[in-house]
């Protein structure tokens, strides 16, 4: 699972660094300005669509059917079966495009909008041919992973980053002096970088011998099965991206730069979710759906198991070095342009009430998979659809009882996916009857206590670099940030190990085995 895991995150690693040098390109380029927002919230709306038909619900349906039907009819029919989902994608993620772009249209024609309103409607009518191409790309990718290709198709997701850091570089400067102007600059991007990704899974694909040939959709039953089974998701993931949307558009109208600050957050977040978090769910899906089809249901306990003691182990690390270190990251990270002192404190205010929920967000993934590999998608959709209506009380409490600013909306996000973690795992305990988590639950006193000695050690270390050295140049930030982050990992690593956590173990071990092969068993 490491390994395999472990491919996926290298790719993820680097297209979520790409990702960060982006967001740093897009910090100098806009800092968080109300033009910044308006680009952001104009980008949810083609990525709801997106989710709804590409990378959520419908490839949670279809890969397990893909792999069931290899097995079942052989590898003709397989292929059949995916040029016969692709097909009706194509159609119906073509007509959501015209539609859309005709309704935004007429909007914009239609009324008088205050300006920073009107200039993320025409980005939005811009961007949304983007949904088509991610949905098409999402389903390629679905289709390598069920044929065990992992790492090429996290890499995808590089080629994107690559293409919209290009847009800012090379097409922005040419689009005018003003920044309301050179924004377009980068939705052109957005949907260079959506051909780009689906393009590059394509040799890939070829080589495992699929071609793509229409096959109607109309009456063809894996069609028929897909929706069928896509139905309980999407509502599930409508509701998420749709309280997206509801939230962020209260954060839009209350202050149109809360949108910004808070993507940047979300942006630094992502880098350990997806890195660690998204790998292993990627990995399992396809993993448990065949332990699932074979019944094997000790294993596919034991491989769900150990995944959320990986996920639970690593990902408490990135909590506490992300809450103690988050003004030194964005300082270091975004601190330059158009990005400038104040924008720093708002980005690290929100960071710091995100972060405590980054090991809940990644649970939930994991523990969604095992429902998705049962054939369960009502389950998800349903505490789903619960906890983001929890998610929305909290944002407008926040937001407008409490004026917590972009707090607001990372507190809204921890509390929920708590909630939504909590209910998954007491839905699939009766489900399965028994988790076996009894060894994880243990070692979570064990963590904590790691998991505090961590943060005191990168507090203290934070605290006395700014004492010494400041922050006023690149070296002394460098030394801000990477210094008590490597102290706080180390006394983390070896705390762990001393106390005999089983994740601790096997990714030392597993670091070792690469590095010092001669004694990677006496390290285990």
């Amino acid at each position: 699972m490491l390994k395999s895991s472990g491919g996926i995150g290298a790719a993820t690693l680097t297209s979520r660094v790409l990702g960060l040098v982006r967001e740093q390109v897009y910090a100098a380029f806009m800092g968080t300005s109300a033009v910044y927002g308006a680009f952001i919230y104009a980008y949810m709306v083609p990525n709801l669509f997106r989710r709804l038909l590409g990378e959520g619900a419908l490839t949670a349906a279809f890969i397990p059917i893909f792999k069931a039907k290899e097995k079942t009819d052989g590898t003709e029919a397989m292929w059949r079966a995916a040029n016969a989902v692709l097909s009706g994608l194509i159609v119906v993620a073509s007509g959501i495009v015209l539609v859309a772009v005709a309704v935004i249209g007429s909007l914009l024609l239609l009324s008088s909008w205050e300006p920073n309103t009107r200039l993320m409607l025409q980005l939005m009518a811009m961007m949304f041919p983007y949904m088509a191409l991610a949905c098409v790309g999402a389903v390629f990718i679905g289709m390598l992973n069920a044929r065990g290709h992992f790492f090429i198709p996290a890499l995808g997701a590089a080629i994107l980053n690559i293409v919209m850091i290009a847009s800012v570089w090379l097409l922005a400067p040419l689009m005018g002096p003003h920044l309301d102007t050179r924004i377009f600059a980068l939705a052109i991007g957005v949907l260079a970088a959506g051909v780009a990704q689906a393009l590059f899974q394509v040799p890939t694909l070829r080589a495992e011998g699929f071609r793509y040939r229409w096959v109607s959709p109309w009456r063809d039953p894996t069609v028929r099965d897909v929706v069928t089974k896509m139905i309980p998701s999407i509502i599930g993931v409508a509701a998420f991206q749709i309280n997206v949307m509801l939230t962020q558009g209260l954060a839009f109208g209350e202050n149109s730069r809360i949108v910004g600050q808070f993507a940047y957050a979300v942006r630094l977040m992502e880098l350990p979710q997806g890195v660690f978090g998204l790998s292993l769910a990627t990995f399992l899906l396809p993993t448990l759906s065949g332990l699932a089809l074979e019944k094997n249901f000790a294993q596919f306990r034991a491989t769900l198991r150990q995944a959320a003691g990986h996920i639970i182990f690593i990902n408490l690390l990135a909590s506490v070095l992300l809450f103690t270190l988050a003004a030194p990251i964005i300082r270091l990270l975004f601190e330059r342009g158009e990005f400038h002192a104040n924008s720093t404190e708002q980005v690290s205010y929100a960071l710091v009430c995100l972060v405590p929920g980054l090991v809940s967000f990644s649970l939930v993934n994991i523990f969604a998979r095992a429902f998705y590999a049962l054939g369960d998608l009502i389950t998800p959709m349903k505490v789903s659809v619960f906890c983001l209506a929890i998610n929305l009380l909290f944002a407008a409490i926040f937001l407008f009882a409490y004026h917590l600013g972009p707090g607001a909306l990372g507190l809204a996000n921890t509390l929920s996916a708590a909630c939504n973690l909590f209910l998954l795992v007491f839905a699939l305990r009766k489900k399965l009857r028994n988790l076996e988590m009894k060894e994880t639950v243990e070692q979570l006193p064990f963590l904590a206590a790691a998991g505090l000695a961590a943060a005191l050690v990168a507090w203290r270390g934070r605290l006395l670099w700014q004492h010494h050295f400041g922050h006023d140049s690149l070296l002394p930030r460098l030394g801000e940030v990477f210094l008590p982050m490597t102290a706080a990992s180390a006394i983390y690593f070896a705390l762990s190990w001393w106390m005999n956590i089983p994740s601790a173990r096997e990714m030392i071990g597993l670091i070792a085995a690469r590095v010092l092969p001669s004694q990677a068993n006496r390290i285990r």
